[in-house]
């Protein structure tokens, strides 16, 4: 929900499931910043339902609860910056720098996350979506370590004026226990902007 043209109010609700069994949960609510839009991202961002991707800027400050089935409750504070940088042939680049606070089962420790994304607007008969490529690393204070890393390729497609679903594949590498372990997963968002 936006409160002024830079200001905007969210919340996430979102639910792991694995093997037909409900894993993990996510839920919070976050304020996000951004800069005014510049001329090139606007014209390229214009079927975009996120006004955060007309933006050089986005900036975000959140809280996050994640109740588990398997392992300990956690808080989490986060704080995100991505520049967005527009590239030839319709291409935006963005780089999205996060540090996540966290407080697992009382414990104190922090992530940084920093994810890449490359993404191009498209239209299909006069339909628009946009597909993309994400590489993300994480850094686990737990491990003093980059832990885990994730490639993840997908498609956003707007369905109404303030809706639209987010699908994805993701490869994630995970080396934070004492076996390297991967993960593929299929994942569905719906997304809502008022």
């Amino acid at each position: 929900m936006k409160l002024k043209p830079s200001i905007r109010i969210g919340f996430l609700t979102a639910q792991s499931r694995e093997n037909g069994n409900r894993t993990d949960a996510e839920l919070g609510p976050s304020i996000d910043f951004y800069l005014k839009p510049r001329t090139h991202l606007k014209r390229l961002a214009v079927f975009e339902l996120d006004d955060s991707k007309s933006r050089p800027l986005f900036g975000r400050f959140g809280y996050r609860v994640l109740p588990s089935t398997e392992g300990p409750l956690e808080h989490r504070i986060l704080t995100e910056g991505t520049p967005r940088f527009p590239l030839k042939a319709g291409v935006v680049l963005s780089d999205r720098n996060r540090t996540e606070f966290r407080f697992l089962d009382g414990q104190f420790s922090w992530r940084y996350r920093n994810r890449l994304t490359s993404e191009r607007t498209i239209s299909l008969i006069g339909y628009h979506l946009t597909p993309y490529m994400r590489a993300e690393g994480f850094y686990d204070s737990r491990y003093s370590k980059w832990s885990r890393t994730a490639l993840v390729i997908g498609s956003t497609y707007p369905i109404r004026k303030h809706t639209e679903i987010d699908t994805s594949y993701e490869l994630q590498n995970d080396t934070s226990g004492p076996q390297h372990t991967q993960l593929n997963a299929i994942a569905l968002e719906l997304n809502l902007y008022f």
